[in-house]
C-alpha cells in the first residue's frame, strides 16, 4: 500500500456518550496486521467476529471470540484496563468499533471490514437488544464513572414509537446513523477497506468468507473448511452463544441466546406502513446518495 500518495482519513473529533469513549484510539498502538471490524450496530458485528476468528484459528469450536475481539471504544471497562489487555494479546488481533471514521484513528497498515445492513433491519434488531437488557447493562452504561451526556433509558413498549424516535432524532438513543454510513462509504475505495453486507452473508456465507479471507490474507485450511463454515452458521452460533457474546450474555435477560436473536431481515414489513417504509427509503437517498442507499438496502450481489 502506498502511504505517500493515498489520502488517509484523519481523526477530527471525539465521540462520547453512555457507550463511547473514542479517546482510547489515541493511545492504541497498531500492529501492521491488525483487523478492525466496524459497523453501526446490530449489522452482523458478532457474526463477522466469528467468521474471522474461525478462519484465523482453523475452525475451533471452543474459541472465546468475544474475548479475542473486544469492542475497543466501549467505555466499560475503562481504557486503563482495556488497553493493557489488548496489548498483551498474541497472534493477530481483531478489534471491534462502532465509531464513524472521523472519530477513529485510522491506520494505513490495518485492514478494515465495514458491515452494512438496511436501517429498518438494524432498528428491529436494536430494539430486541435494548428491550432485553437487564439492570446490570444499565448500571454499567449509566453508573460507571466517566459517562458524558444523558443516561440511556429503557425503550418504549411499542416498537413503532422506538422507530419514529430513532428516525426523527437520528439514531436516538444510541448514536447518529446516517453520518456513520456516509463516513465509511466515503473511504470504501481505500486499499485496506472492504465493505461487506449482511444480505450477502445471508445469501452466500461461504463465498463471502472466502472473499474476506483473500482480503485479510488469511490462508484457508481446506481440510477444515467444512467445520469452519459450520461454526459460523447462525444455528451453531445460537446454540453456542456464550462463546461469542460479550460477558457470555450476562447483560441480557435470557442470556447470550437473546443477544444472538433471529438473524433475519424484514421483520419490519408487517409493522411499518407502506408510507413509512417509503419515507425511510427517500430519507436514505437524501442522506446517503442513490448508490450508497441502494447498497445499504440490497447489498453487493443483489
Amino acid at each position: 500500500m502506498n502511504a505517500v500518495s493515498t489520502a488517509w482519513p484523519v481523526k477530527t473529533r471525539e465521540l462520547h456518550n453512555h457507550h463511547f469513549d473514542s479517546t482510547i484510539w489515541n493511545d492504541f498502538h497498531f500492529r501492521d496486521d491488525d483487523i478492525i471490524i466496524a459497523t453501526y450496530a446490530k449489522s452482523g458485528t458478532t457474526w463477522m467476529q466469528q467468521i474471522i476468528a474461525q478462519m484465523l484459528h482453523g475452525g475451533d469450536p471452543e474459541l472465546a471470540v468475544a474475548e479475542l475481539s473486544p469492542w475497543l471504544d466501549l467505555r466499560v471497562p475503562p481504557k486503563a484496563i482495556k488497553l493493557p489487555e489488548v496489548e498483551a494479546q498474541t497472534g493477530r488481533r481483531m478489534l471491534k468499533t462502532h465509531l464513524p471514521v472521523d472519530a477513529l484513528v485510522f491506520s494505513p497498515q490495518a485492514k478494515y471490514l465495514y458491515i452494512g445492513r438496511d436501517g429498518r433491519d438494524v432498528l428491529w434488531s436494536l430494539y430486541n437488544h435494548h428491550l432485553n437488557a437487564n439492570a446490570a447493562w444499565y448500571a454499567a452504561l449509566n453508573d460507571t464513572p466517566g459517562r458524558v451526556g444523558p443516561p440511556i433509558a429503557p425503550p418504549p413498549a411499542d416498537i413503532r414509537d422506538y422507530w419514529h424516535d430513532w428516525m426523527t432524532r437520528d439514531g436516538h438513543p444510541f448514536w447518529p446513523f446516517w453520518h456513520h454510513l456516509r463516513s465509511w462509504w466515503a473511504i470504501r475505495d481505500l486499499p485496506n477497506v472492504m465493505l461487506v453486507h449482511f444480505n450477502d452473508l445471508k445469501r452466500d456465507m461461504p463465498g463471502e468468507m472466502r472473499r474476506i479471507a483473500a482480503f485479510l490474507d488469511i490462508p484457508i485450511d481446506e481440510t477444515r473448511w467444512p467445520q469452519i463454515v459450520e461454526y459460523c452458521t447462525f444455528d451453531w452460533m445460537k446454540k453456542n452463544a456464550t462463546k461469542s457474546v460479550p460477558l457470555g450474555g450476562a447483560f441480557w435477560d435470557g442470556g447470550a441466546e437473546t443477544f444472538i436473536n433471529k438473524g433475519v431481515n424484514g421483520r419490519w414489513v408487517d409493522t411499518l406502513t407502506t408510507e413509512e417504509s417509503a419515507a425511510y427509503e427517500a430519507r436514505a437517498i437524501q442522506e446517503l446518495g442513490a448508490d450508497c442507499a441502494r447498497w445499504l438496502e440490497t447489498g453487493r450481489n443483489a
